[in-house]
């Protein structure tokens, strides 16, 4: 059983935490990020400046942040078949997330 391999070709910021995306089959995506925005990995991406620094990986046809958070491009391309897992892993990374340093006193 063969599967396609989804790409990334092209990317638009069109709002806060969200993106337009196009693919190599022409198909288009429309995403808002902001609910799967959190644990160690996504979670710093809440920072719009962070956000906005999102690169095209040609290697990989995904998209990138420079502190090393991507998605798998089929994810990005069947997004509405992945986006309520997404949406409540992030909402138990959420409740979950422990400091990163504990001091003690």
């Amino acid at each position: 059983m063969s599967h396609a391999i989804h790409r990334v070709e092209h990317f638009d910021i069109v709002g806060p935490y969200t993106l337009a995306l196009q693919f190599a089959d022409g198909s288009r995506q429309r995403i808002d990020f902001r609910p799967v925005l959190e644990g160690e990995v996504f979670g710093p991406l809440q920072d719009l400046t962070l956000f906005n620094a999102v690169e095209l990986d040609q290697t990989f046809g995904t998209i990138q942040w420079p502190n090393g958070a991507d998605f798998d491009p089929e994810t990005l391309h069947d997004w509405q078949k992945y986006r309520a897992d997404l949406v409540a892993m992030a909402r138990r990374w959420a409740t979950s997330q422990e400091p990163a340093h504990r001091t003690t006193g």
